[in-house]
């Protein structure tokens, strides 16, 4: 009898179950080479990507080392022999009597001061969506929202008619003022603000005897770092790189930023015979204009770490 049944019994070891199942350590190993194909996939995809992007700065880059003959002569992505870089440059500051200078502080003061002021605005508006309660709310966060789906571009013509009402074309305030709206940073703010401010510490805050203004400069502003420097960088690229409207609203060349400026000097470019051919210098001119873009992204990725304060109230 105990011959017979240690017979029947099956037999299992540390690889085997009873059925011929794989073990629980080759399960595991399928699921990590799985894991691993994908992550290989996904990092391939991103390199891809990475690509994608940095081809037109190459070329931008490229470009903007070459004379106006080696534009169209020599190899699109390599460098001209020799590099013009420099000379490009020095013509750039002194074409027209340093116009682009001007052009070019013309956009740091257009996006620096529309981007603060649409950052300033969108906190103190997102914030109030999150964290208020008040008759209409809804409503108003809707059509907020409505706005986001609308071309920029389609309200540039009663932009400019509203403006010539006031008496406000071919100003800095005509370019400043419209650029202080920010649909999607009021919804970005708002967001963020519902998830890395909890009331618990708002109401804290109050208890301690905290009036609403000291609340929000000392308990919800800092909490908010991540998403604020997101919204100032979205608004000051996008009032950096507007064109349509700097384009429409004004018509001194001493208030143009470099966007419309470098357009002016395609234009005449592309006049043919009867226009100067400066190509050299609007590829240039056009690279320098992004570098400041650049570093900013660079310098400031830093603080795009959100979630700090989730989960700090005990």
């Amino acid at each position: 009898m105990t011959i017979a049944s240690q017979t029947t019994r099956p037999r299992t070891d540390a690889r085997t179950t009873v059925t011929g199942v794989p073990a629980r350590e080759d399960r595991g190993a399928g699921r990590s080479r799985r894991t691993g194909g994908r992550r290989i996939g996904s990092h391939v995809f991103l390199v891809i990507l990475a690509i994608y992007f940095v081809i037109p700065i190459w070329w931008l880059f490229v470009a903007a080392t070459k004379s106006t003959a080696g534009l169209f002569s020599s190899p699109a992505f390599w460098f001209e022999d020799p590099i013009n870089l420099f000379s490009n440059i020095a013509g750039l500051f002194t074409h027209q009597g340093g116009i682009y200078w001007r052009w070019l502080l013309n956009s740091f003061l257009y996006a620096f001061a529309a981007g603060i002021g649409a950052t300033i605005l969108s906190i103190l508006a997102g914030y109030g969506f999150a964290k208020y309660r008040f008759r209409g709310r809804g409503v108003v966060f809707g059509v907020i929202l409505g706005s986001i789906m609308v071309p920029l571009t389609a309200l540039v013509i009663p932009t400019f008619m509203l403006l010539s009402q006031y008496g406000l074309i071919n100003t800095p305030w005509a370019v400043i003022l419209p650029s202080l709206l920010s649909p999607f940073g009021v919804y970005l703010m708002r967001v963020y603000t519902q998830d890395a401010v909890p009331d618990e510490m708002l109401e804290a805050a109050r208890i301690d005897g905290a009036g609403e203004w000291r609340t929000f400069f000392q308990v919800a502003l800092p909490l908010l770092k991540p998403a604020i420097v997101t919204v100032l960088l979205l608004s000051v690229v996008g009032t950096w790189n507007n064109f349509f409207l700097p384009l429409a609203v004004l018509t001194d060349p001493q208030l143009l930023p470099v966007t419309v400026g470098l357009n002016r000097w395609t234009a005449l470019s592309n006049a043919g015979a009867g226009g100067e051919q400066v190509w050299n210098l609007i590829t240039s001119g056009a690279f320098i204009s992004v570098v400041p873009l650049i570093l900013s992204f660079l310098f400031l990725q830093r603080y795009w770490q959100g979630g700090l304060a989730i989960g700090s109230v005990k």
